[in-house]
């Protein structure tokens, strides 16, 4: 069967992703590598790093999305890729000019943060706008492709990156790809007409997300779940830092191939989604996968040392990654069919600040308890509560009843 072509705008649009994901990529945990590296950082100090910057990100987002809304949504992820650049590119400049420090790092992970939650939510409504509904399925499989393929490829490379040219240059090619991220949309050159009839922004239009996604009884369940889960893995993700890096003596490039290496499984992952919920259903899809995706992260805390440790950190990375990529694109379609187009981009902005205040909220704690116990004794702690989140998920005839139909079968 031949690829499915889902036009020149989205492959535009694709391909703008895909440079940002590989620009990612080769930053992912730049960060907290160059806290603990460069301004020998304290697990609290990396924590509350990662805890603080999406914080503060996501209030600066709160009254973006309904802003967003009513707008175009290609100028928009313009504006907010020219904005990640700009912030990145401050990072290489300050560390070459000697005045790098925590609190500018804070800052720049806020703005960034920020724009990351603008962008989504001008994103998706585009997507919505240039995809049909039943190509939905498939284009969010190939952005969790590209997504996973660019973490299995970046971190190895900006690993070696830091150990050739210092701890920075992974953050300035991250940098270079919002800007050609930003260049690639552009080249779209779509007549987009501004939203007829958004509501304007307010106290009450910035709560209109929370609304719906509360009073919309698969989303509400999801929407809880999603948020605690993804809070409680990235929780770990600064406390496995500091246990590898400094704890386990792992090298840098080890560190970014732990993360790498188990990313190939996501490509499998993502690719299956649409024969696994064609074949399945997307209500068994969501139970089963929604529940296998909480039940690894446990193992990060009995990580040894040396390439014992190794193989355990690349062991349950797969598993996450190999269920984190089956489910999300999944979610995502699900998502964008439920909500309706003037909701699109304020329900989208309500998910992601949720989503980045857990993980600020919940990084904050593991920080604290890592200080009073260890890393690994904080990490066990996440594994332990995340395994009660599949409590949250929706039942299947709630999905089910929910849903409209829609033609999932795809390559």
């Amino acid at each position: 069967m031949a690829r499915r072509n889902l036009g020149r705008k989205f492959g535009w649009l694709w391909a703008s992703y895909a440079v940002s994901a590989y620009g990612s990529g080769l930053g992912f945990g730049a960060v907290p590598l160059i806290a603990v590296l460069a301004l020998e950082a304290s697990p609290g100090q990396v924590s509350a790093l990662a805890a603080v910057g999406p914080a503060v990100g996501a209030l600066l987002a709160l009254p973006l999305g309904p802003w967003v809304e009513d707008r175009r949504k290609r100028p928009v992820m313009i504006a907010t890729d020219l904005v990640r650049f700009v912030a990145m590119l401050s990072v290489p400049l300050a560390y070459l000019l000697g005045v790098l420090s925590l609190v500018q790092l804070l800052v720049v992970t806020a703005v960034v943060a920020a724009a990351k939650i603008a962008f989504g939510a001008a994103s998706g409504a585009y997507l919505k706008r240039v995809v049909r509904p039943a190509d939905l399925m498939v284009a969010n499989a190939r952005f969790e492709s590209t997504n996973w393929s660019s973490i299995a490829v970046g971190p190895p490379l900006g690993g070696a990156a830091v150990g050739l040219f210092g701890p920075v240059a992974s953050i300035a090619a991250d940098a270079a790809s919002y800007l050609l991220s930003a260049l690639g949309i552009a080249a779209i050159r779509d007549r987009e007409e501004r939203p007829v009839g958004a509501r304007p922004a307010s106290v009450s239009g910035l709560l209109d997300g929370w609304r719906f996604l509360w009073a919309h009884p698969g989303l509400r369940a999801l929407y809880a779940n999603n948020v605690l889960v993804g809070g409680l893995i990235m929780a770990t993700e600064p406390l496995l830092a500091v246990l590898l890096l400094r704890d386990l003596g792992f090298p840098p490039w080890q560190y970014g191939l732990a993360f790498a290496a188990p990313c190939l499984g996501g490509l499998l992952g993502s690719r299956l989604a649409p024969r696994v919920v064609a074949r399945f259903g997307r209500a068994k899809v969501i139970r089963v996968v929604g529940t296998l995706r909480a039940i690894w992260l446990v193992g990060l805390a009995f990580v040894p040392p040396g390439v014992a440790g190794l193989i355990t950190v690349i062991a349950v990375e797969l598993a996450i990654i190999v269920s984190m990529s089956l489910y999300m694109p999944v979610l995502a379609t699900y998502r964008l069919e439920e909500l309706p187009p003037e909701r699109v981009a304020r329900a989208l902005s309500a998910w992601s600040i949720g989503s980045g205040l857990a993980i600020a909220a919940l990084s904050a704690l593991g920080g604290v308890l890592a200080d009073l116990t260890g890393p690994r004794t904080a990490i066990a702690v996440a594994g332990g509560l995340i395994l009660l989140t599949p409590l949250l998920l929706p039942r299947a005839r709630t999905i089910e009843r929910q849903s409209r139909p829609v033609c999932l079968s795809a390559k």
